[in-house]
């Protein structure tokens, strides 16, 4: 199956490492091309592309101040890929209380699984 290109969508586009170090960037404040260059240290044409690219998924938009084109993170656009990272970020969570769970048990010397299941951890016999 082919790749889908950057352009697609939001998530393709953040695939780019250098697009979310932009992203983290102007989320802060808007910024001029020349600040993010200078910032995050990478060439002014790879730094148009990316701008380009985030712009043309919604995740960047830019507004003309005189001569000068000020960046600016797209919160509602970004809101997409929030949640669907915070699926992840619940099953980490609960993956590391099972983790701190069972080192606490080891160091208190008790059997793994002594400890009564707590009714959020009825995941743990799925699947």
């Amino acid at each position: 199956m082919p790749r889908a290109a950057t352009t697609s969508d939001a998530f393709n586009a953040v695939a780019e490492p250098r697009r979310r170090e932009i992203l983290s960037y102007l989320a802060v404040q808007e910024h001029p091309v020349g600040d993010i260059v200078l910032t995050l240290r990478l060439r002014q044409p790879s730094v148009s592309k990316h701008l380009r690219v985030l712009r043309d998924v919604g995740l960047v938009r830019v507004r003309r101040d005189g001569r000068r084109m000020l960046y600016r993170t797209n919160a509602r656009a970004i809101r997409p890929l929030h949640e669907w990272a915070n699926t992840f970020e619940r099953f980490w969570r609960h993956q590391l209380f099972r983790i701190k769970e069972r080192a606490e048990e080891k160091a208190h010397g008790a059997p793994p699984g002594s400890n009564p299941r707590r009714p959020h951890d009825r995941r743990d016999t799925e699947n």
